[in-house]
């Protein structure tokens, strides 16, 4: 299957090329600047370091995504999704988490409202 084609990367004043949004030298200057300026604080306490520990503990254990499986699909798990939000009072135990790919997470939240 041929690659999309690369584009300039959307930091101002950047004329590297990428297949993404920002190119690899400004991904992660962009990624604290969002989690810095952009992104709620309240988000910023809940998945800190404690939460990439859980998360990539969880992922290895279950590197299927959960809803593909149940379709009959193997896709692996890239993502981890609380069945029970931790702004409704969810917690980071395993029994609350989903192991999910990028789909299957973006369909689940459309459904719910979250996203979109």
């Amino acid at each position: 299957m041929p690659y999309k084609a690369k584009k300039p990367c959307a930091y101002p004043g950047c004329r590297n090329l990428t297949s993404e949004r920002y190119c690899e030298e400004h991904a992660k200057a962009e990624a604290k600047r969002y989690n810095q300026y952009d992104r709620d604080p309240n988000s910023n306490k809940r998945y800190g370091r404690s939460w990439a520990r859980i998360r990539t503990a969880f992922l290895s254990a279950n590197p299927l995504c959960e809803l593909c499986k149940k379709d009959g699909r193997l896709t692996p798990a890239t993502l981890v999704h609380h069945k029970r939000k931790l702004t409704d009072g969810g917690t980071n135990d395993w029994s609350n988490l989903m192991p999910l790919c990028g789909e299957c997470h973006s369909r689940l939240h459309a459904e719910q409202g979250d996203y979109f």
